[in-house]
């Protein structure tokens, strides 16, 4: 088949959505297909274009057999309102401008988040008049809603009566849990038009391996005990809670701990100022790191902390940091509840807290950094249960089949 897919986040950025695609649209090169990305110059979530890229009108590459071709958006960093939309819109227009120029593929994906990249897929299967496969990862503008990032009771009307089209005009829909699909239920989308196809990791690359004390040493971080935030620092993390527990664990005594920061975004400058003025030194904030390091990270972390605030719309997530973390046989101290929270203790692969309580948190760190058994126990229980249904080939291989039904359904009408 070939394969138009639509994404505005792509590697070198390493977030999940990026990670996701990338993966995928791999594996399906590796099977025979042709997939072009159009995607953009990386720069989450600072704003800043990464080092060897420039935000040029178009310019167009090949990364392991993807055809990667990279249009000009209005650059803005991963926080507020309105330059975020300018630059979501932005994308959507050139994106849809520069498939126009290629010829005709037998299905395309869009792929959230972000939204506006939905409606990429929207008006390019109106120019194309292929079968149109839209990816939900992200309930936006509930997301932006829940976490109160648009206020604007006009904006978010127009953006749910958006998002309602967009339904309307996908041919397939594809999302990440059950939570998703229950959720698009009650928004009206017909159950046969939904398929789950989780998050997952490749288990050879997030592989356990020793410690790699030299990034760990290089990276500051001095304690024996290390808790990692992997990713990206967001409005919707709720954060704001480990700087309590690092408070908490200072009261304690217990300086054999860090809680170590690793990535970038909206809200790490305000969390770090923070921190400095609390002179929290059991707090450690490395900025955005390669992608290619998060194994090494992982290395020697020896728990894995995975948060979200506290509201209803975040019990239908399934986090990626939760496979990664779990395939390197790390014990997670998890702060989302819902669909996340059954997972992880079906898993038996770490500790499951309220999000936002600060005494939960500190107690389940002081409970792994004290019981070396137990961390290992459901460090190899997180690994075991991830590589049975997580596994990131598998489920490129899955979602290939979907795609082949949807062209092949397609053709017989035609």
């Amino acid at each position: 088949m070939r394969i138009l897919f639509f994404s505005h986040y792509f590697p070198p950025e390493g977030n999940a959505p990026a990670t996701r695609t990338y993966e995928n649209c791999k594996r399906w090169v590796e099977l025979g297909h042709e997939v072009t990305v159009i995607t953009c110059a990386p720069n989450c979530p600072t704003g800043v274009v990464y080092d060897g890229y420039r935000n040029k009108l178009y310019q167009r590459d090949t990364v392991d057999g993807i055809d990667v071709i990279r249009v000009w958006t209005y650059i803005a960093a991963n926080k507020g309102t309105t330059k975020r939309i300018a630059n979501y819109a932005s994308y959507a227009m050139t994106s849809v401008l520069a498939s126009m120029g290629l010829g005709k593929p037998d299905i395309l994906i869009a792929t959230s988040p972000q939204f506006f990249c939905g409606w990429a897929g929207v008006l390019a299967k109106l120019w194309k008049r292929v079968p149109f496969v839209l990816e939900i990862r992200d309930l936006w503008p509930d997301s932006i809603a829940a976490v109160g990032a648009m206020r604007s009771s006009f904006l978010l009307d127009t953006l749910y009566q958006m998002e309602d089209w967009m339904y309307k005009a996908a041919s397939h829909i594809v999302t990440v849990g059950d939570g998703y699909k229950e959720e698009l239920q009650k928004k009206g989308v017909p159950v046969e038009k939904i398929t789950v196809i989780t998050n997952g990791v490749n288990p050879e690359e997030y592989v356990p391996r020793a410690p790699d004390l030299e990034l760990k040493q290089a990276l500051g971080i001095t304690q024996p005990f290390v808790c990692s935030y992997v990713g990206t620092i967001g409005m919707a993390c709720g954060l704001h809670v480990a700087l309590g527990c690092a408070e908490s664990l200072r009261e304690q005594g217990r300086d054999d701990i860090v809680l170590a920061f690793i990535g970038d975004g909206a809200v790490r400058e305000e969390l770090e100022r923070e921190a400095k003025e609390k002179k929290l030194d059991n707090i450690v904030f490395t900025g955005r790191l390669d992608k290619e390091r998060m194994p090494h990270v992982l290395s020697f972390s020896n728990a894995c902390l995975v948060h979200l605030r506290k509201t209803d719309l975040f019990k239908t997530v399934l986090p990626s940091k939760i496979f990664e973390a779990a395939s390197m046989e790390r014990p997670i101290i998890l702060g989302v509840e819902g669909n996340s929270a059954e997972l992880l203790q079906r898993a038996e692969a770490g500790i499951c807290i309220e999000p936002e309580n600060v005494q939960q948190l500190t107690e389940a760190i002081i409970q792994l950094a004290d019981d070396p058994e137990l961390q290992k126990r459901m460090g190899s229980n997180g690994r075991r249960y991830i590589q049975e249904h997580f596994d990131r080939t598998k489920l490129a291989d899955t979602y290939l089949s979907l795609l082949e039904q949807i062209a092949l359904h397609r053709m017989k009408k035609s």
